[in-house]
C-alpha cells in the first residue's frame, strides 16, 4: 500500500506492507486530514518516524462500517483504560505520532475499541474533521465556560477556528484574533467578534479564558495580556520550540495555565451532524495520497487551511 512517511524530517510517499495486526481492525482509510502537527512531526516533532497522520474516515474492511477513530490506543489494563479513556495512559500508543503507523496511508490499524461509526449522512469530508473538532471540544472539558464568560481565542489557523466556534456556541462573548481577512470572515460568518492581535492588545487584562491556538512565542504573551487576574489560559497548539513564560506574571496574577490536547469524538460528530461546525469553508485543497509530499508543502502556504489527502 501506499503511505506518506516521515524518516529523519524527510518526507516521502512509499510502497509498504499493509498493516496485520490479527488482534486490531483494519481501516481502509477513504479520506485524511494534514493538520499542523503533521507539519510539526516532519520538522522533528516527538522524534517520530513512520507513517505520519491521525485525522481520517474510513471503512472497517471486516464489516463495511464506515468510522472515525480515537487516536490514543491504551494498554487495556491501567485503571485510565479501564476507566474508558486512554488518553493519558503511560504506554498508550498515539496514530501518526507515537510508536504507531498513522493515517496518510491506504489502510491503518486500531483496536476495534477505538473506532466510533460515522452517522450516514455525514460526508466523508465533514466526517475527517472529526478530531480536530473534538480537540476543540475538548477544551470544554477542561475549562468550564458560560455565556456569563468571556473568550479569547488566538490564533485564526484550521484549530483556532474551530476552537472559537465550539466556544461561541457555548453562549460564551467569543473573540477571534488573527491576521489574516479570509479566515476571519470565517469567523465572522458564525457570528464571532474578530480583531488583529495589534487591536486586540488593547483590550488587557478583559477575558475570562484566552484559548492560545497560534503555537507562536507572541500568540502566548497576548495571550498572558489578556487574561484577567485569576482568569485561564488554554494552551491548544503543539509545535516544535520552546516559549518564554513571565512567571512572574502568571504567580501575582494566579493566572492557571490549562493544557488542552485530545477530545471525545462523540461531541464532534454530534456538531457534525447537526451541521453547527462550518467545516466546508476550512478546507482549501484536496490531493491523492500520491502527492502527499506536494500536499504537505501546500499546507504549509500562507493561507491555506485544510488540505485533504484521498487514497
Amino acid at each position: 500500500m501506499l503511505a506518506l512517511r516521515v524518516n529523519k524530517k524527510s518526507l516521502s510517499v512509499r510502497d509498504i506492507a499493509k498493516p496485520d495486526n490479527a488482534e486490531e481492525a483494519l481501516v481502509r482509510v477513504l479520506v485524511s486530514g494534514i493538520c499542523n502537527t503533521d507539519l510539526e512531526i516532519a520538522r522533528g516533532y516527538a522524534g517520530f518516524n513512520g507513517t505520519i497522520g491521525h485525522e481520517f474516515v474510513g471503512v472497517v474492511e471486516k464489516t463495511g462500517e464506515r468510522v472515525v477513530g480515537e487516536i490514543n490506543a491504551g494498554c487495556g489494563k491501567c485503571e485510565l483504560c479501564r476507566d474508558g479513556d486512554s488518553r493519558h495512559c503511560a504506554t498508550r500508543t498515539v496514530l501518526g505520532i507515537v510508536d504507531r503507523d498513522g493515517a496518510h496511508a491506504e489502510f491503518l490499524q486500531l483496536p476495534a475499541v477505538n473506532l466510533i461509526r460515522v452517522p450516514d449522512s455525514l460526508p466523508d469530508e465533514h466526517a475527517a474533521f472529526t478530531e480536530p473538532l473534538a480537540a476543540a471540544c475538548g477544551i470544554l472539558e477542561r475549562v468550564p465556560v458560560t455565556p456569563d464568560d468571556r473568550v479569547a481565542v488566538i490564533g485564526d489557523g484550521k484549530l483556532g477556528l474551530l476552537c472559537g466556534q465550539v466556544i461561541n456556541l457555548s453562549g460564551a462573548t467569543t473573540l477571534m484574533i488573527g491576521k489574516h481577512d479570509t479566515k476571519l470572515r470565517i469567523a465572522a460568518r458564525r457570528g464571532i467578534e474578530t480583531s488583529t492581535p495589534k487591536e486586540a492588545a488593547k483590550r488587557t487584562r478583559q477575558y475570562d479564558v484566552v484559548v492560545e491556538a497560534s503555537g507562536s512565542a507572541s500568540g502566548f504573551k497576548l495571550a498572558l495580556d489578556l487574561v484577567r487576574p485569576q482568569g485561564k489560559l488554554v494552551l491548544k497548539s503543539t509545535f516544535h520550540g520552546t516559549t518564554e513564560i513571565n512567571a512572574a506574571r502568571v504567580v501575582v496574577d494566579e493566572i492557571s495555565i490549562v493544557g488542552s490536547r485530545c477530545g471525545r469524538f462523540a461531541p464532534a460528530l454530534d456538531l457534525l451532524k447537526r451541521n453547527a461546525i462550518d467545516v466546508d469553508s476550512l478546507i482549501s485543497e484536496e490531493y491523492p495520497l500520491a502527492k502527499g509530499v506536494h500536499a504537505m508543502k501546500r499546507a504549509r502556504t500562507k493561507g491555506v487551511l485544510k488540505v485533504l489527502l484521498r487514497p
